[in-house]
């Protein structure tokens, strides 16, 4: 029979081996949510990012990750995690135009030429501008798509004037930009944009190439005109709610930043990969035709736009900001 003082020995011992097996066996669960739909780059990419987390964070952290707006909408995102929706969300500022409006002067027609540039000048903008308007959450990292280029359902568009009159699907300041070049705007989130063009609500969107395959927008539009020299991006924000980040401990917020810094640059070779799987899709299509802009069109398009800049800097600066530094900041990362 065990003696009183073995069993009370057994019992400190088997007491001390739960408390210190008690915080490693009890990891954070986060909820993600992501407009993509869970077959597009982006989405799986997300998906990776979580499973990347677990493994750095040795499992003290895990993701239930709800893509295709099974939790919150897209332009819902930001709000759903300030609200405690989810922990964790993935959008894009331009769904809710002049909510962000530094972040939004890097959607401008700048002329991007593909998404790394695109991705690493929006981080590079952030960390240099460290804007209020997002204080509310932590920024994980940005990322941006390759240029946003203009597709049409029926009509091609080779030149300005055959712009004039079509309903141009358009987010953000973007949306500046089809109408400066003689478009109606029609703001529209991606995922409503598929619809809208098949029902003839929309004559055309403008979006980078990888949409073509990404949502399937390639069969739908015939045309696609490569308007480059105005190209614009998408900024998109991957961000967490902030008590929710200030609740974890120290080495697992530094695991997850590292993580962070290598899917910036993960994510913007994802969107150069899918702009060419993009273009590919395109062609394949029927009938699809790619429209170049030769040197003397291009640089119409780029006068044509130039009032969007100094709209900007109207709009902003009427709201106590320096629009006029902005823009410059923005200008320079994007040349980088």
């Amino acid at each position: 029979m065990l003696s009183h003082k073995f069993l009370t020995l057994w019992a400190l011992l088997l007491g001390l081996s739960l408390l210190l097996a008690g915080p490693a066996a009890a990891a954070t669960t986060l909820t993600y949510s992501n407009f993509f739909p869970p077959t597009h780059a982006q989405s799986k990419l997300a998906q990776a990012w979580c499973d990347e987390v677990t493994k750095a964070t040795g499992g003290a952290v895990k993701l239930q990750y709800f893509p295709g707006q099974t939790l919150t909408k897209a332009n819902q995102s930001y709000d759903g995690v300030l609200n405690g929706i989810s922990d964790m969300a993935m959008g894009c500022f331009a769904y809710t135009r002049g909510r962000f409006p530094v972040m939004e002067a890097m959607d401008l027609p700048l002329g991007y030429q593909d998404g790394s540039q695109a991705t690493q000048a929006v981080n590079r903008f952030f960390e240099c501008m460290d804007p209020k308007e997002l204080k509310g959450v932590k920024v994980m990292y940005l990322h941006a798509h390759g240029p946003g280029l203009l597709f049409t359902r029926a009509r091609p568009v080779a030149k300005l004037a055959d712009l004039k009159g079509l309903k141009i699907r358009a987010t953000g300041t973007s949306a500046l930009t089809v109408k400066a070049l003689g478009g109606t705007p029609v703001a529209m989130a991606m995922p409503e944009s598929y619809q809208a063009l098949s029902r003839g609500v929309v004559d055309g969107s403008i979006y980078p190439m990888e949409a073509n395959k990404g949502w399937r927008l390639a069969e739908v539009n015939n045309y696609g005109t490569l308007c480059d020299a105005v190209g614009y991006t998408t900024t998109f924000f991957v961000v967490m709610n902030r008590d929710r980040w200030n609740a974890l401990p120290p080495e697992v917020k530094k695991a997850i930043q590292q993580v962070n810094q290598r899917w910036i640059t993960r994510t913007g070779k994802a969107w150069d990969q899918a702009d060419q799987a993009g273009k590919k899709f395109f062609l394949a299509q029927k009938g699809r035709k790619l429209i170049p802009l030769d040197a003397a069109e291009a640089a119409k398009w780029k006068k044509a736009v130039e009032p969007v800049f100094q709209t900007y800097v109207d709009q902003v600066s009427k709201r106590g900001l320096d629009g006029k530094a902005i823009l410059q900041a923005a200008q320079q990362e994007a040349a980088k």
